[in-house]
């Protein structure tokens, strides 16, 4: 049925969710998740090229070439960086991206030097309340106020150094993942390896179903999203639409499920565009996908990025909905699917407006509506005529 959406193959997501989870890829340390995604891409048969840092750009080829469309998820994820080594030993951190080092706390952790692997835990100054007594729990919430304890014979600065350890080396911490039977996907670093996870999926459907997209998409694969560049260098083609792919906050005040898309209209950037924001919403409508809308204060995405580059593009986000971001994180394999079949249903669809293709051909005629003139200077709040304002002043 040329209407229907391919199927999806939710084992595959949810495999190379897991897998991808067991790579560590805080940004500035993805090169294996990188690998993983492009052997991911050659199974599938979506050709790709790499950026000079690893940006993955492919090209899933649709009937026509222009205007053609991208979608974008990141690899990299949160994590931490060796700061300072202590006089005891112990290692001060610096986070990259932006969290809370409350949610670092407690964590086991993996330690990259020039040399080797080292593993460790992250702990408060203040440790052990048979020591500290009540002073545990009054002590401040910050980076300045954890340290990392490594698992190595070590209590001075200079044996530290000696295992390896040098200012600059990555920390990631451990995905702990747990996928129940209730269908809750728990873990770290569902952002954005679950949007990965979802992309490939519907790529892997469109693909096996043998249907051809109207128009070239390119997926990418971004590795700086977490400290705000994203993909602001990672476009060269004539695109025309950028769909986001990231993930959408579970808490109060916000309008996400874990059990369903969401289509983002605004973060911290401001609004998305329009016209492919409602194209999205009315795919989800169409295909009977569970979709929310939603608004994030404190949250920017690659298509921000890509139009804070200087880019001329419509861009829109698509979520899986996630309660507790950028600390454990629980997704649910419902709302993964729902996002997983708006993107298929995207691939498919048509372009939002084929004149996008010659942007500096368009005219006043071809050129968008958001509502009709009529209606939208139709208003109960008169104002005064321009006559009444300006008048005819007899001369002096």
């Amino acid at each position: 049925m040329p209407g229907k959406l391919p199927d999806l193959d939710l084992d595959y997501l949810q495999r190379v969710l897991l897998e991808m989870l067991a790579i560590p890829s805080p940004t500035g340390f993805t090169d294996t998740i990188v690998r993983y995604v492009a052997e991911r891409l050659e199974e599938i048969g979506i050709p790709f090229e790499l950026t000079r840092r690893g940006t993955i750009r492919g090209t899933l080829k649709g009937r026509r070439y222009s205007p053609d469309r991208a979608v974008s998820a990141h690899l990299d994820t949160i994590g931490a960086i060796v700061r300072e080594v202590h006089a005891n030993g112990r290692i001060a951190l610096a986070p990259v991206g932006c969290w809370s080092s409350r949610f670092a706390e407690g964590s086991r952790v993996s330690v990259f030097t020039d040399h080797g692997v080292l593993r460790g835990s992250v702990l408060p100054l203040m440790a052990s309340g048979h020591a500290f007594n009540t002073q545990v729990d009054q002590l401040p919430i910050s980076w300045d106020h954890i340290e990392l304890r490594l698992d190595a014979m070590t209590a001075s600065r200079d044996e530290t150094l000696a295992l390896g350890v040098e200012v600059g080396d990555f920390i990631a911490f451990d995905p702990l993942p747990e996928f129940t039977d209730s269908g809750h996907i728990s873990a770290r670093h569902l952002d954005d390896k679950a949007g990965v996870a979802a992309l490939l999926a519907a790529l892997k459907a469109v693909v096996d179903s043998g249907r051809e997209p109207p128009i070239d998409c390119h997926p990418l694969f971004t590795i700086t999203e977490e400290t705000g560049s994203g993909a602001a260098a990672a476009l060269h083609w004539d695109v025309s639409e950028f769909v986001g792919i990231d993930i959408a906050p579970v808490a109060p005040g916000q309008q996400s499920c874990e059990q369903t898309a969401t289509v983002a209209l605004q973060d911290s950037g401001g609004p998305y565009d329009y016209h492919l924001s409602r194209h999205l919403l009315k795919q989800a409508e169409k295909h009977g996908i569970p979709v929310r809308r939603d608004l994030f204060r404190y949250y920017h995405s690659d298509a921000q990025s890509a139009v804070a580059a200087g880019h001329d593009i419509r861009t829109a986000l698509l979520a899986f909905g996630c309660d507790a971001t950028h600390g454990y994180e629980r997704t649910h394999i419902d709302g993964l699917a729902a996002l997983a079949r708006l993107i298929c249903a995207y691939l498919l669809s048509p372009p939002v407006f084929a004149s996008d293709a010659k942007p500096e051909k368009a005219s006043l005629e071809r050129f968008s509506h958001q509502l009709e003139h009529d209606a939208q200077m139709e208003s109960e709040t008169r104002v005064p005529t321009v006559d009444s304002l300006v008048g005819t002043r007899e001369p002096e």
